[in-house]
């Protein structure tokens, strides 16, 4: 059998905790902020860690070997 491929859009986008959970950057803050109020904007910072049932599916089909 062939190897598998990560999806390269998965390496960019996750990292992963030293717990095995999977970081990723909140959606929504790129362009038109001048639409939001100051309350979304602000908590919408940083970043999150992804539900554990979507981190079971990125990982075994996205990113078969984990991300480096």
């Amino acid at each position: 059998m062939p190897k598998l491929k990560t999806k390269s859009g998965v390496k960019k986008r996750f990292k992963i905790t030293a717990t095995g959970k999977l970081k990723h950057g909140v959606a929504g803050k790129r362009h038109r902020l001048i639409s939001h109020n100051s309350k979304y904007i602000r908590q919408n910072r940083g970043t999150e860690v992804l539900a554990d049932c979507e981190t079971k599916k990125v990982l075994k089909q996205w990113a078969p070997y984990g991300l480096k």
